[in-house]
């Protein structure tokens, strides 16, 4: 599995379709999708986990709002302080209402629920499984390991940073042109130009990229200039473009502590993954839907 770690920068006009820049420092192919909290692992004491109300005789813990909190999502996570302590609660008490009412209507007997039941239980075990192995697999050896493999791929990479202009025809690229000989500013000209509107307000400025993190025709012109040199006109699917070279560098390696996190991640899914393979590999898979 290829690991990158790269730094992250708003997407351009000139920057390929594909979502070569990711969020965080640290990129790398995530190989399952199912990536949910844990359930809690058996009871908490008294003195942990607090009683916080009853309903209808049934006792509600914090643990309880917290895996409300954890199950409700975005919802939650806009509220604070005691609206949301409120909300949780009262989230929690609608839930135990309506089971004690679907038991009464003895919703549980029925197939349609016994499967459903029986699939969750399932769903819970997995998701409770790959999180205690991916946390077992993250150790400082393994993380030391993935950080150097991934730092000497990337330890002779080159970087350019550039300045563009995008306009929609060559006869308007010509013309920018021809003002930057006769001396006009390049920043300039592309705030008041460029048809980029996540460049153009800084004077075209697309910050460093290396050669795969722009479509093929801007990054082949790019990397070929020298530092200082202005382009002819460039064509791509987007348009024309005038570049400018501000600068270039091999892609310095971002130090240890500051992709630990995605390392951590990295390395925790990876195990994940792995375990899964590895349960496929001895199971018995039937098709009984295809002869």
């Amino acid at each position: 599995m290829t690991i990158q770690i790269e730094a992250l920068s708003p997407p351009s006009a000139t920057q390929r379709r594909t979502p070569v820049r990711r969020g965080g420092l640290l990129a790398f192919a995530a190989v399952l999708a199912l990536m949910l909290p844990g359930a809690q692992a058996g009871a908490q004491s008294a003195q942990s986990d607090p009683l916080i109300a009853k309903v209808n005789g049934v006792e509600v813990h914090q643990s309880d709002l917290t895996m409300a909190e954890e199950d409700m999502g975005q919802n939650a996570q806009a509220m604070t302080g005691d609206a949301k302590r409120d909300y949780l609660l009262q989230y929690i008490s609608d839930v135990i209402l309506a089971a004690q009412a679907a038991e009464a209507k003895k919703v549980n007997d029925q197939k349609e629920f016994k499967g459903r039941l029986a699939f969750m239980r399932n769903k819970l075990l997995m998701e409770t499984l790959l999180q205690q192995e991916g946390k077992a697999a993250v150790t400082p050896e393994a993380m030391k390991k993935v950080y150097d493999e991934a730092a000497k791929q990337m330890s002779n990479e080159q970087e350019v940073r550039a300045r563009h202009i995008l306009v929609p025809t060559e006869e308007e690229a010509k013309a920018v042109l021809a003002e930057i000989k006769k001396g006009t500013d390049f920043a300039e000209l592309a705030k008041q130009k460029s048809k980029d509107p996540g460049a153009a307000a800084e004077g075209g400025d697309l910050g460093y990229f290396t050669k795969d993190q722009m479509v093929p025709e801007f990054a082949e012109v790019a990397f070929k200039l020298e530092k200082g040199q202005v382009s002819d006109p460039v064509k791509t699917q987007f348009g024309w473009h005038i570049i400018k070279v501000e600068d270039k560098r091999t892609k310095p390696v971002p130090s240890f502590e500051q992709v630990k996190d995605q390392v951590s991640t990295y390395v925790e899914r990876k195990a994940q993954a792995e375990y899964i393979a590895k349960l496929r590999e001895g199971a018995k898979i039937e098709r009984l839907d295809k002869k």
